[in-house]
């Protein structure tokens, strides 16, 4: 089984900056794309970035500009770089991976970190 651990929410002042990280861990097993997702109160669970192994990203609209993506793959570990955030910017993010172990493929979800954007 391989899990996804995620660190680095917390509450933020408006226009203030966070780290979420997303570390796989595990036994064999190898990682295609990794991504991050969100849900916020009362909406649909949404993608915020994903990543491929060679480093081609995608993003949401809503944060193309404010929030990079990015991946150490010697590490299985996942960044997603926030600033100027916004109170619509909160919600619980989520963390996921394409894993790959011997015989089968599937996706992998992290527990979920809250991001709180507030004065």
């Amino acid at each position: 089984q391989v899990q996804l651990v995620e660190s680095g929410g917390g509450l933020v002042q408006p226009g203030g900056s966070l780290r979420l990280s997303c570390a796989a861990s595990g036994s064999s097993f190898s990682i295609n794309a990794m991504g991050w997702y969100r849900q916020a109160p009362g909406k649909q669970r949404e993608l915020v970035a994903a990543i491929t192994s060679g480093g081609n990203t995608n993003y949401a609209d809503s944060v193309k500009g404010r929030f990079t993506i990015s991946r150490d793959n010697a590490k299985n570990t996942v960044y997603l770089q926030m600033n100027s955030l916004k109170p619509e910017d909160t919600a619980v993010y989520y963390c996921n991976a394409q894993v790959t172990r011997p015989g089968v493929r599937y996706v992998d979800w992290g527990q979920g970190i809250q991001v709180t954007v507030s004065s």
